[in-house]
């Protein structure tokens, strides 16, 4: 099993220096991507990635001495990075023209600076001590606060910086056996997703979103309108942008939170959890912000690796599987239903049905018949 571990770096003066890293590593991003441009412009074809490594090799001796310093396997992993992109590119290109996908990818596009991040370190570079790394290329040690054991093989370091300006070790690690099984309770549920109500189950019991974007909508409002005055640039400008990143952080971790504690909830309760493919950009589109504060994928796949933590089993059904309309006693499809429905009675049997507790017996049948 591959995990990921993450621990923030103490607050120290030397941080700069690795900010100084991820800027040079922007400056590679911009120069093979406008490379590459070039290239296709001049021979109608892209250049291979074994060419543009060796042309930075190349630079490095030449025009970019300052590169010379840079660690060559994080330099090489800028290169994969674009090669990764440009290789989805072209790769869906075929899948749309054979019709497999509808799904379009993006021509590779240079990223701003302040939002090229990150760099990562595979094999060598840096040297690990405790909660201290090494990076050998500036030759300085940097303080983490280690907050747990580092399980597994550590394949990856990646070091990232966020909009509030702190900065983040993520170990990407692998065989690592963090398996914690719980008691079978023998029970399956099927749960539907609604606006109104984050979560219905098929017994009837609804769980509410404490919306937290909406609980700070006033102090957002208040400091987006405090970054407004500043002039763009200055002093003030960047402490207030810091301000409201550092909220809407606050947020995403309460959100997170939250989720993470629901989901150790229902695979305490229950050995297998149905749950409906939604198309939310689409509900995006309709109803904006409520659907974005729900973060229901986010939820979903902290669902999944809860799951399969705990050895219990996650199902989704298909979208375009009948849940809402069709009655959970009779099957009949009742085509006269309507968003604003709540409560409808089946003209064919005559029950009396909760439109999210119908959808939600639905999509458990279905889920326990896949």
């Amino acid at each position: 099993m591959r995990k990921s571990y993450k621990f923030k770096l103490q607050k120290q003066s030397n941080t700069l220096k690795i900010g100084n890293m991820i800027d040079d590593m922007h400056e590679i991003h911009v120069h093979i991507l406008l490379l590459d441009r070039r290239y296709y412009r001049i021979f109608g074809r892209n250049i291979s990635i074994s060419r543009i490594n060796a042309h930075v090799a190349k630079l490095k001796k030449r025009t970019k001495p300052h590169w010379k310093d840079l660690p060559s396997q994080v330099v090489q992993d800028v290169v994969l990075r674009y090669a990764k992109s440009r290789d989805a590119f072209f790769e869906n290109i075929k899948d749309r023209k054979a019709g497999r996908t509808t799904r379009k990818v993006g021509r590779p596009k240079i990223k701003p600076q302040h939002k090229y991040t990150s760099m990562t370190f595979t094999q060598a570079g840096y040297t690990l001590e405790d909660n201290r790394i090494k990076i050998n290329c500036i030759d300085t040690y940097f303080s983490f606060h280690k907050h747990r054991e580092i399980k597994g093989t550590i394949k990856t370091i990646t070091i990232k910086r966020d909009r509030c300006g702190d900065y983040w070790l993520c170990f990407s690690c692998e065989n690592v056996e963090d398996s914690e099984p719980k008691l079978k309770t023998g029970k399956s549920a099927g749960f539907d997703y609604g606006n109104k109500t984050f979560l219905t189950s098929d017994e009837g019991d609804k769980i509410e979103s404490p919306q937290f974007f909406k609980q700070s909508l006033k102090t957002l409002r208040s400091l987006s309108k405090e970054l407004s005055r500043k002039v763009k640039g200055s002093g003030n400008w960047y402490r207030a942008c810091r301000a409201l990143a550092r909220q809407h952080r606050k947020v995403a971790r309460q959100r997170a939170d939250w989720q993470w504690k629901l989901a150790t909830e229902l695979c305490t309760a229950f050995d297998i959890l149905c749950f409906e493919t939604l198309n939310l950009d689409g509900m995006k589109r309709l109803w904006g912000r409520k659907v974005s504060d729900h973060a229901f994928y986010q939820f979903l796949w902290i669902l999944e690796q809860k799951c399969a933590k705990h050895g219990k089993k996650f199902q989704q059904i298909s979208q375009w599987t009948a849940t809402t309309k069709p009655c959970s006693d009779c099957g009949y499809h009742n085509k006269e239903l309507s968003l604003s429905d709540r409560q409808w009675r089946c003209p064919e049997c005559g029950s009396h049905h909760d439109r999210d507790v119908n959808a939600a017996i639905n999509i458990k049948r279905a889920g326990l018949a896949a």
